[in-house]
């Protein structure tokens, strides 16, 4: 079963609705206890930075952490990718997960903000949850704020610059555009994740 975490800041109809429309078993929950028990975890997320701190009042972060702990694999999804990195200049006073190092930081102001609409994928070596897209691939994107490139981006993608567009290492997974409104592509992505073993 597939936890897919309520803290009242993402776009859940709409990522169940893809996770149940590849077959995957999933549940949109606020229950640490239903967050410690899911074979996978997936963290949507839509908004300011700040809104991650209802991960502490609901007392889901720690339920989040574990799961990391113990191997199974975490999908952060745009604010919910940028939490996995020591924190956003969006939001100074509030830290991220600092699974990955680096602060998220927004676009500047040579260009539209935030980036919406439709832009590519450029693939930097392996990666499980990108198997089987072409590269160059397209995803849907809307944000303001953007993750560095480190060791564990598996994808950029070019606006004001390149930025991560998805990180992957080991059990952790992020992407930060949505998969749930990226068409086909959003979709593989998505099925490669369901499918990854637990």
């Amino acid at each position: 079963m597939i936890a897919i975490v309520d803290y009242r800041a993402g776009n859940l109809a709409s990522v169940k609705k893809a996770f149940e429309h590849l077959g995957g078993g999933c549940v949109v929950t606020s229950d640490a206890t239903r967050v410690r028990s899911a074979s996978k975890v997936v963290l949507p997320g839509v908004g300011h930075f700040s809104a991650t701190c209802t991960l502490d009042e609901l007392g889901l972060k720690p339920a989040i952490v574990e799961a990391i702990i113990a191997g199974k694999p975490f999908l952060g999804i745009c604010v919910g990718m940028q939490w996995m990195f020591a924190g956003s200049s969006e939001s100074p006073q509030v830290k991220g997960l600092g699974l990955f190092g680096g602060e998220c930081s927004r676009f500047s102001t040579a260009v539209k903000s935030p980036h919406v609409g439709w832009n590519t994928l450029v693939r930097r070596g392996k990666s499980r949850l990108l198997s089987g897209l072409d590269d160059h691939s397209f995803a849907y994107f809307t944000h303001s704020y953007r993750a560095p490139i480190g060791e564990e981006c598996a994808s950029t993608t070019s606006y004001d610059g390149d930025f991560a567009s998805t990180i992957e290492r080991d059990n952790l997974f992020g992407v930060q555009f949505h998969p749930e409104k990226s068409g086909d592509a959003g979709l593989r992505i998505l099925r490669n994740f369901v499918e990854l073993p637990c």
